[in-house]
């Protein structure tokens, strides 16, 4: 795989609610998703989630609620006609379980995908709706393309 889009997961993919999604019966899909993530996915990009789930180091919920989430999100997907290509999650909090450097602003889940998917950073494009995730995408020298947290996707974003 030689392109990838990584997608920041709370606020880009699915609604933002302020507080932690855990629950897969919570978990709403944000307006065009679906349709730009299958259209990225033909268009020959791998698709490749990259998320702080703080919660876990907080004890608000567990490792298995992160994938509980995940699988559900990936059978939509898979209804839909396509996969998402990895799911990559932070469950330290530093306020908990002290710092670490997956967690973004770091970088280290973003360079453990270009070397698991072989890809070239300037092949790439992180999609976030923090600063945090334009850092992360700066550090491992991926283009960041900043949008509005619980707005939606649209294809063209990333040539803009």
């Amino acid at each position: 795989m030689e392109k990838l889009i990584f997608l920041d997961r709370d606020g880009v993919i699915n609604y933002e609610p302020g507080t932690y999604t855990w629950d897969p019966e919570k978990f709403q899909v944000l307006p065009g998703v679906m349709d730009t993530l299958k259209y990225w996915k033909n268009q020959g990009y791998g698709l490749v989630v990259i998320t702080n789930q703080g919660g876990v180091a907080r004890g608000l919920y567990s490792k298995n609620d992160v994938f509980a989430v995940h699988h559900y999100f990936q059978g939509l997907c898979n209804l839909q006609g396509f996969n998402i290509d990895a799911f990559y999650y932070c469950p330290h909090h530093e306020n908990y379980s002290g710092r670490c450097l997956c967690r973004k602003p770091g970088h280290l889940m973003l360079d453990k995908a270009l070397h698991h998917f072989g890809a070239l950073p300037g092949d790439c494009v992180f999609i976030g709706d923090n600063e945090r995730d334009m850092a992360a995408a700066a550090g491992a020298g991926v283009k960041g393309v900043l949008v509005e947290t619980n707005i939606g996707l649209s294809a063209e974003i990333i040539h803009a």
